[in-house]
């Protein structure tokens, strides 16, 4: 790759990676937050190294014109071009620069299976608060694994995106968890019964009680909920992560 194409690419790459990462959230599209500082370093090292390199070639170039002159022999110089498919490199730093990908949402989830719980055995007794703010996790874990069935009959308040279900009755309200980057993208997935399904993409504040099925407090117990009520709510900023909302629903 020629030196000029090289230094062009080092410095848009490494502006592109502090648009998104040092002046917007658009970073959450890629990785996870915890890799923030990461990014901001990484497109400062990048600018850094592209400007030290122009440097460097621009003294070079000085020096081989004074050596020229001094050396001509009448012969011309050959300058091979760059190969073209070098410059195929450029559309990912460009990218950065004037494109974000789309948010992950009802179109991956309904092409996912539902991502694995992790187990746990002991489960302190749940709040008072009726309705219970619950991540889609905790609720299917209480669901599928509190063996002291301290969920039933509880009013409980979910927040997601919704899925449109193709198959059985009611819709799936989701939550997309990145663990480190889009990659790695899981759905954490809770079935409503009893309401019309909003449009999909939509993020709402589902509140209602456990719909009954299989054995409550063992994996044959539906990670389901009999919905009460459902409210439209903001789309959180970091919304790949299965956390419970920092604002009400509107």
């Amino acid at each position: 790759m020629r030196r000029p194409l090289q230094m062009t690419l080092l410095v848009l790459s490494g502006v592109g990676l502090l648009r998104v990462s040092l002046f917007t959230d658009l970073y959450l599209r890629y990785v996870n937050e915890g890799m923030r500082a990461l990014l901001i370093a990484s497109g400062a090292l990048l600018v850094l190294l592209g400007v030290a390199d122009a440097v460097s070639y621009a003294r070079r170039r000085e020096d081989d014109e004074d050596t020229y002159r001094d050396d001509h022999d009448g012969h011309g110089h050959h300058h091979s071009g760059a190969p073209r498919a070098s410059w195929l490199l450029f559309l990912p730093a460009l990218s950065l620069l004037f494109y974000a990908p789309p948010a992950l949402g009802a179109y991956t989830a309904s092409r996912q299976p539902p991502k694995a719980i992790t187990h746990e055995d002991d489960f302190d007794p749940l709040p008072a608060t009726s309705p219970l703010p619950m991540t889609l996790s905790d609720f299917t874990r209480r669901v599928q694994q509190d063996r002291t069935r301290a969920i039933e009959g509880r009013t409980v308040r979910l927040t997601g995106f919704v899925t449109s279900g193709k198959q059985g009755d009611g819709w799936t309200l989701t939550r997309i968890v990145i663990s480190c980057c889009a990659a790695d993208a899981q759905s954490v997935k809770v079935r409503i019964h009893g309401t019309p399904a909003p449009p999909a993409d939509s993020w709402v504040a589902v509140t209602g009680t456990w719909h009954p099925g299989g054995t409550l407090g063992t994996s044959s117990a539906p990670a389901a909920l009999d919905a009460r009520s459902v409210e439209k709510t903001d789309k959180p900023a970091n919304a790949y992560t299965d956390a419970l909302p920092l604002t009400p629903p509107r």
